[in-house]
């Protein structure tokens, strides 16, 4: 790679294996390298101007300019270009070739960087390829070359570049093709583009091109639409290419060339072990060639069950867990391997054949480092299957539309007859049942019923009781603290959400009932009842929080004093993406807490009174509101005995469903049990030089641990798992719902029509308007939001609700009407509209939006539209922030 640069590679690879390939030869890195060397004094600068990260884009094109200048300037070494006239005379002494770039850091596992150099088509004449080489080499530093090579962290002064010189194929017909669906992922189709001439007009997008999409083991056309074909590349006689108008109505290439070239595909992807981008070409003779094959970056990982599938050739349905919980980040190899041992002793209790609950429960699947459920058993059920749409429709919208449409899949159709239905519904209520009774959730949730404030006394005391585990013996080793983690793992963790969910359900529960009980129910009436709910512990944190910065803003107290001593006391085992073990919890790395805190702390006494900022101030307000409808409610119901009972459910629902944070809290405070344990183990390791540092344990899951444990150095497994996890850290699209095949189903049913491409909709969460300026924000960890603008995220856990206090409004790409964020954004009383494809991307911050939160809308406004602040249905107005322009 380093010598010839990834396209060379890739070519020689092909050519290796048998695969048809057009001869040529490759000028290395090398040549590029000695006859560049005189510039390292005057580009050493410019490089140094590429690592700032303070270069802005405008300033960026300019650096670029400048570097590629200096190369254009130099004059190629006599010596390479007579090795040049030597290889080209070999190929013929007027042959057409085709000069493409080959960077070092081009065609990774990760990046393709397709098209980011140049490519010179039909170079005839030893004079003529010696100029193309040296445009070639200048185009390493063209403002796209650069751009996306810095967004990637690669250094400028480690890339170089290699060009391939290779026999142009008269093509009748060229294009592009991918051995899987670019845009559903799925891995069991090929896409073939395809254009009259040379492949050039489908690379460069000057055309529609035919598209087809085959069946690759079969050959079949499952797919072919005919394309425009306005424009042909073709060779010109004497050198360079020409454009000639051209049309068509019929298909370009046969059934029989569309099989071919899948079957080249398919050897292609086989040799390299991933799908693949290739360009290929049919000369006038029908012989199908391959020009180039790079890995397809953009397609998420296939996902892999812990536990062999049952029915083997049948496509399994994954749910993306750890995007559920509001993590678009991979989760660290400990943090996978907690939930393997939470899963596999969940599954022993509820009666499943674990043999080994270190390697996870028979649902649980792992795809980009990322959890997965496999959900196709509830999805063939069809009690499951009404459960899980029902419970999708207000945890996570958007999956659910996408569920709709495996209806009539028949891998996902239940089975045949009612006899197999009541079977299959049986088995899932026992084992039900069985988690049921090993957590004692019905026992809890009469207890809720009867009388609410001994469930809320019961799950303080359950937390605390967490708090205090695990039990060790006196001076334990390494293999203790492990055996003990794992322990705390498999056997508590398992019961302890379910126990404690069972405080919250019942809530949920007299929630439909009051819905039904209700006379005369409008939009947002019950919606407002849950504002300003009591007992959530991520609220009540929350509000610590900014208690404490308004003892800073008075200047009572600084950061380091026991003020906040007490709060990490208190919340210090919280942290973002706090339901990954190896992430650092608060107490361990308060950076993140602190730079919230000064955030807050900023707002000086004048600032805080002119944007009316005071989150507690604004609870109390919802928790007034909240009584103020439910005596509207029940007002307008004139039996006396339905009025009792609506009453009793209105209460019961206010006085629980704040429980329904405790469960996850009870997760995580035995996530920070085991982290502690981890951290020790990671010390002593570190110490006997098996570790560079405590934290690398992250790095390793439980199994590769213990081997540690045992004498194992894995410092080197740790130094590659990290430049993985680092690589996927930077994804930015984390499917739902992924097949096995790797098709996504949200993808199957293509981009939406768009009415309006300044209004995008989503699920309404929390009613009210408010126009404000966008804050695009998709980690938490070091963000800054100004009061009341309008905070734009992926999703939402509780390592993000401190964000919540001062913003005006929310808007999530994940989540439906009872999600986290959801939830959150309604008991403070600001409008948020959640389940909104593409929202990072298609806004950005310093748009001025207008979030209806009742409607489900978000629109882009003009700059200068009057400020509106939120105001919820049915309630008195929010004491609201105006909006705030950054840099006013």
């Amino acid at each position: 790679m380093a010598a010839v640069g990834g396209k060379a590679v890739n070519l020689h690879a092909l050519l290796a294996a048998g695969l048809p390939v057009p001869e040529g030869f490759v000028v290395s890195t090398r040549a590029y390298r000695e006859a560049t060397a005189c510039l390292q004094e005057a580009l050493e600068p410019l490089f140094e101007r590429l690592r700032d990260p303070q270069l802005t884009a405008a300033e960026l094109p300019d650096v670029a300019a400048r570097i590629r200048e200096f190369v254009s300037l130099i004059d190629l070494p006599t010596a390479l270009r007579r090795a040049l006239s030597s290889a080209y005379t070999h190929l013929g002494r007027a042959e057409p070739v085709a000069v493409r770039s080959s960077a070092t850091a081009e065609d990774l596992r990760d990046a393709s960087f397709a098209g980011q150099q140049d490519t010179y088509l039909n170079v005839i004449g030893g004079d003529a390829v010696a100029a193309a080489v040296h445009a070639c080499w200048a185009s390493l530093w063209t403002t796209r070359a650069v751009a996306y090579r810095r967004e990637r962290g690669i250094d400028p002064a480690d890339v170089a570049l290699a060009v391939v010189v290779q026999r142009m194929v008269e093509a009748a017909s060229a294009g592009v093709m991918f051995t899987a669906d670019p845009v559903t992922g799925c891995r069991t189709h090929t896409v073939i583009d395809a254009n009259a001439g040379l492949g050039e007009s489908v690379v460069s997008g000057e055309v529609n091109p035919d598209r087809y999409v085959v069946e690759t083991a079969t050959g079949a056309v499952l797919e072919q639409r005919i394309g425009d074909r306005g424009v042909a590349v073709r060779a010109r006689a004497g050198g360079g290419v020409l454009r000639e108008a051209t049309s068509g109505s019929t298909p370009l290439l046969t059934p029989a060339e569309l099989g071919q070239l899948a079957a080249l595909g398919h050897r292609a992807q086989e040799l390299f072990g991933a799908p693949q981008d290739t360009e290929w070409a049919i000369d006038g003779g029908g012989t199908p060639w391959l020009t180039q094959a790079r890995p397809v970056t953009t397609l998420y990982p296939l996902v892999h069950r812990a536990q062999p599938a049952p029915n083997a050739g049948q496509r399994r349905l994954f749910l993306c867990a750890s995007l559920a919980q509001g993590l678009t980040r991979p989760i660290t190899p400990l943090g996978r391997s907690a939930f393997k041992l939470i899963t596999g002793g969940g599954a022993r209790i509820v009666g499943f054949d674990v043999p080994d609950v270190r390697r996870g429960g028979p649902a649980y699947a792992e795809g980009g480092q990322r959890i997965f459920g496999d959900i196709t058993a509830p999805m063939r059920n069809p009690v499951g299957r009404h459960i899980a749409l029902f419970a999708m429709r207000y945890m996570e919208t958007r999956s659910a539309i996408a569920l709709g449409r495996l209806h009539d899949e028949p891998d996902f159709r239940p089975p045949s007859g009612r006899v197999a239905a009541v079977v299959g519904g049986a088995r899932a209520a026992l084992r039900i049942g069985r988690m049921f009774v090993a957590s004692r959730l019905p026992i809890h949730a009469a207890i809720s019923l009867v009388d609410p404030a001994q469930a809320v006394a019961r799950t303080t005391q359950a937390i605390a009781d967490l708090r205090a585990l695990p039990q060790l013996p006196p001076s334990p080793t390494a293999l203790m603290r492990l055996d003990a983690v794992e322990q705390l793992l498999a056997t508590r963790a398992p019961v302890t959400m379910p126990g404690l969910a069972g405080y919250a359900i019942p809530g949920f529960a007299v929630l439909a009932a009051a819905r039904a009980l209700a006379v005369d129910l409008r939009p947002g009436d019950l919606e407002t009842v849950l504002r300003g709910l009591p007992h959530n512990v991520t609220t009540q944190m929350d509000l610590e929080l900014w208690a404490l910065s308004g003892r800073l803003r008075a200047g009572e107290v600084e950061p380091s004093t026991p003020d906040l001593a007490g709060f990490l006391d208190r919340w210090g085992d919280r942290a973002v993406a706090e339901i990954d073990l190896g992430m650092p919890r608060w107490r361990e790395e308060p950076d993140h807490l602190l730079g919230v805190l000064r955030n807050y702390a900023r707002l000086g006494p004048a600032q805080a009174a002119q944007t009316a900022v005071d989150p507690a101030a604004q609870f109390e307000a919802a928790a007034v509101s909240a009584q103020q409808a439910v005596e509207d409610l029940l007002a307008r119901v004139p039996n006396p005995a339905r009025r009792a009972a609506l009453g009793f459910a209105l209460d019961r629902a206010r006085r629980l469903i704040g429980l329904r944070e405790s469960p996850k809290l009870g997760l995580i405070t035995l996530l920070a049990r085991a982290r502690e344990q981890t951290l020790l183990i990671g010390a002593e390791l570190a110490a006997d030089g098996l570790l560079d540092a405590p934290q690398d344990v992250a790095f390793l899951d439980v199994i590769e641990l213990r081997q540690a444990i045992e004498g194992a150095d894995l410092r080197a497994r740790v130094a590659a798992v990290r430049a993985d996890y680092d690589a996927e850290l930077r994804r930015r699209h984390i499917p739902r719902l992924l097949l096995s095949d790797g098709t996504e189903l949200e993808a199957l049913a293509g981009p939406a029509a768009e009415t309006d491409k300044n209004t995008l909709t989503g699920t309404p969460a929390s009613s009210g308007v408010v126009t404000a300026t966008a804050r695009v924000v998709t980690d938490p960890v070091g963000a800054h939001l100004e009061p009341g603008e309008i905070l734009v995220a992926p999703s939402t856990d509780p390592g993000w609700t401190p964000l919540f206090l001062t913003a005006g409004g929310l808007v999530m790409e994940m989540g439906g009407s009872n999600s986290h964020g959801a939830v959150v954004a309604r008991e403070y009383g600001i409008p948020a509209v959640v389940g909104v494809p593409h929202a990072c991307t298609r806004l950005h911050t310093g748009d001025r939006l207008r979030v209806d939160g009742a409607a489900g809308t978000i629109r882009i406004e003009p700059a200068d539209s009057v400020p509106e602040n939120s105001v919820s249905e049915n309630s008195a107005p929010k004491n609201s922030v105006p909006p705030v322009v950054p840099g006013q």
